[in-house]
């Protein structure tokens, strides 16, 4: 039996999914109606979780956390020793662009999991050669 492919999913596509006033809104809408298996950082989580109770308020936090519930992502990669270093080693590298731990995290998991296509409106997430789905739609 063939396994769906596995599609890396960032803040800002979690973002533009739950928040109407995005310009991506309608793009991950439609992606997220009929998602393939997701996989997505332990920082990602906190990062959504910070932006929603930051531009919104303790309600949508708690939203946006029940969103994840839901939406049952089947691979929330954690954030421990080894992986900031792995991270950290990354940050290094791409010294020249202003990658967020959160960011370089990702870029690591869709390394080592061979992940080609990542759901993301932020472009350093195609830093090491993953798909961003937002080129494809013409964005």
């Amino acid at each position: 039996m063939a396994t769906k492919t596995e599609t890396y999913v960032d803040t800002s596509a979690l973002i533009a999914f739950l928040d109407r006033s995005d310009s991506y809104h309608p793009l991950f809408r439609r992606l997220f109606s009929s998602p393939p298996r997701l996989v997505t950082s332990a920082l990602v989580v906190a990062e959504g979780h910070g932006w929603f109770l930051r531009r919104y308020d303790r309600n949508r936090a708690i939203q946006f956390l029940n969103f994840l519930d839901v939406l049952s992502v089947p691979a929330i990669q954690r954030f421990d020793r080894e992986e900031l270093t792995k991270t950290s080693r990354l940050v290094k590298k791409f010294d020249d662009q202003s990658l967020t731990l959160a960011d370089a995290h990702g870029l690591v998991i869709i390394d080592e999991r061979h992940i080609s296509t990542c759901w993301s409106t932020d472009r350093h997430l195609g830093l090491t050669g993953a798909k961003l789905v937002i080129s494809s739609a013409g964005a």
